[in-house]
């Protein structure tokens, strides 16, 4: 772990990405000592780590009963990806603009990439450069109102879009979304790249309702 980063964050961190992929699921409790020896830490940092994600809406801190994974309902998605779409389509549209060329050519550079491991099936992988892209567009929008707005919010709902890859056809559908904001970029097309990301969003926020509510099903990775 890195020093530069106070040690109860890297634990957050690290607990963060299990929560999000689902190896903490929602609703369960937290067992100290488990957690401590599969993160080789000791229980001061995982405890205050805890507080970290217990700011971010991921966990409840009981008195007596210790911490649990907050649950993550069908509703709180929907509403969450609506937002989250209007949001990052708003930061697509700002960013065909904003964009220098440096920019455009490491989207092109993570964008390939990310499809390499598509083609791989290499979920976390994927996932990983996917986000980067997301936030990297967020970021290119150069509106610090709508980057710390949706900073916040994806605190609760970067899990749901992990969940969203599990369906196969909705993974492969996703990929070709990227290339289509991509193909928007290169050509200066704010409006096509404003409309093929908030349909992208909101199409990720009906799969991980489908998947809450247990119409989808399936493992992405197979």
């Amino acid at each position: 772990m890195s020093r530069r980063i106070p040690f109860a964050q890297q634990v957050a961190d690290r607990l963060r990405d299990l929560i999000v992929k689902g190896d903490l699921p929602p609703g369960g409790r937290i067992i100290e000592r488990a957690v401590c020896e599969q993160l080789s830490v000791s229980r001061t940092p995982l405890r205050e780590a805890l507080k970290l994600l217990e700011a971010e809406g991921l966990v409840e801190i009981s008195q007596n009963k210790g911490a649990r994974i907050m649950s993550f309902t069908p509703t709180e998605a929907s509403n969450l990806f609506e937002v989250i779409a209007g949001l990052e389509s708003m930061a697509a549209e700002l960013a065909v603009a904003r964009l220098s060329e440096n920019d455009l050519a490491g989207l092109e550079d993570m964008h390939e990439r990310m499809c390499g491991h598509y083609e791989k099936r290499e979920k976390d992988a994927y996932f990983a450069l996917n986000s980067a892209i997301h936030d990297t567009i967020v970021k290119a929008s150069a509106n610090p109102v709508l980057i710390a707005t949706h900073g916040n919010l994806m605190l609760r709902a970067r899990r749901g879009r992990y969940m969203a890859i599990i369906d196969p056809f909705r993974w492969k559908e996703s990929v070709g979304e990227h290339a289509a904001v991509m193909e928007a970029f290169r050509a200066k097309d704010p409006e096509k790249a404003r409309s093929v990301w908030k349909r992208h969003l909101l199409r990720t926020g009906e799969t991980v309702y489908g998947v809450l509510t247990g119409q989808i099903a399936g493992d992405a990775a197979d």
